[in-house]
């Protein structure tokens, strides 16, 4: 099948499935960031809330919807929001200043800078910006480091400068030659890129990533997710863990089982991957999002209406199903803050939030939880 056809393919059936503004000072509780307070009320003024960061959810609603993220990982009810694209695989921001949001129907990336104080967002000039030429844009990921956006594109990966105002340009040598990418993951330390190629039978594109964020591919690249297997294993979701020693996709289907996780070990000098022994890993049926929480593995399976966890062997990479697993949560988008101590979970009822066991890996609801919300095929959160 041609990349084109089966990119839109992908992603019109993981859209299908996924298918008030804040008080000022006086009139209602300000929200403060917990590391500073600057810009809070103070003397009389109602008393500020603390955050550990903000959560932003988007797709499916046409909004882009920030939600104030308490000490304790409970979302603040009142939410912000602005117009986004309702056709969205990508969500990424860069650093505590910028979100940026793909649209595979326009092509477009849409961008707003992040308020510091209340996490509300403002568009950036010139956005949204359209990509040039035959594009599928979809999943997307920032590097910090060179303060670039990268994207999921049909045949390859583009590459984005961004300026101080979050404005993009394209960086020269972009479109970097590639398959038909759907998600894109960088290690920590911004020195290598992976993406989930779903062309027949399904692999793991690598790529070192220079100091000013230009891509060249990994010798040996793309890796196959299942060396010797015949048929499509469609990777979709991708994720490195937090150490950079592993990369993690999920596939929907195997040919073997309704779904399951196949697992890399990076070799640090190359960036070159081998897979981990046991791998892939059963999941259930239509996994279509991943994170990783310290040492833990999450996968929301779609079809399933369940999370499926595993605790990450941090020598050899395998994972071990957590006791209880899967459970049962009934979501699409995952996301986690950056300390692992919480997991969100877009679900039609609202955003659920959970603590996460940071022995065993059990999920534990947070008061409140489900937050209001609508669906949402994309969660970030901010610190």
């Amino acid at each position: 099948m041609p990349a084109m056809s089966s990119r839109s393919a992908a992603a019109f059936f993981t859209i299908l499935f996924l298918s008030m503004a804040l008080g000022a000072c006086g009139s209602g509780t300000k929200v403060c960031p917990a590391a500073t307070s600057e810009g809070c009320c103070s003397g009389t003024a109602a008393c500020p809330i603390q955050t550990a960061g903000f959560l932003y959810a988007t797709g499916i609603t046409g909004n882009v919807s920030s939600y104030p993220v308490l000490l304790n990982g409970a979302l603040d009810v009142q939410s912000s929001s602005n117009t986004a694209p309702t056709k969205t695989l990508g969500m990424a921001a860069l650093g505590r200043q910028f979100i940026y949001v793909s649209n595979f129907q326009t092509p477009e990336i849409d961008a707003w800078s992040i308020s510091p104080g209340d996490g509300a967002l403002s568009l950036v000039p010139g956005s949204p910006f359209t990509l040039a030429g035959l594009t599928l844009p979809a999943g997307l990921v920032t590097d910090s480091s060179a303060q670039v956006l990268y994207v999921a594109d049909a045949g390859g990966i583009d590459a984005f400068k961004t300026d101080a105002t979050g404005a993009l340009s394209t960086l020269p040598g972009s479109p970097f030659p590639g398959g038909a990418n759907l998600y894109l993951a960088l290690d920590p330390s911004n020195r290598f890129l992976f993406a989930s190629e779903d062309d027949l039978p399904g692999s793991v594109a690598a790529y070192a990533v220079d100091a000013a964020g230009a891509l060249t591919p990994v010798a040996g690249s793309p890796f196959t997710t299942i060396p010797g297997f015949i048929g499509l294993t469609a990777p979709w979701p991708i994720a490195v863990d937090p150490t950079g020693s592993f990369v993690y996709t999920a596939l929907t289907f195997d040919g073997q089982s309704a779904g399951s996780i196949a697992a890399f070990s990076i070799v640090s000098s190359s960036g070159a991957l081998t897979p981990v022994p046991g791998s892939p890993f059963p999941a259930g049926t239509f996994p279509v999002s991943l994170v990783i929480a310290k040492n833990f593995l999450y996968v929301a399976n779609i079809k399933d209406g369940t999370v499926s966890g595993y605790s990450i062997d941090t020598g050899s990479g395998v994972l071990t199903r957590l006791t209880g697993s899967p459970f049962s949560i009934s979501g699409g988008a995952l996301a986690t803050d950056p300390s692992g101590n919480f997991l969100y979970v877009a679900g039609v009822s609202g955003i659920m939030a959970f603590t996460v066991n940071s022995s065993t890996g059990a999920l534990t609801p947070i008061a409140g939880s489900p937050f209001p919300g609508g669906p949402a095929t994309e969660l970030t959160f901010v610190q």
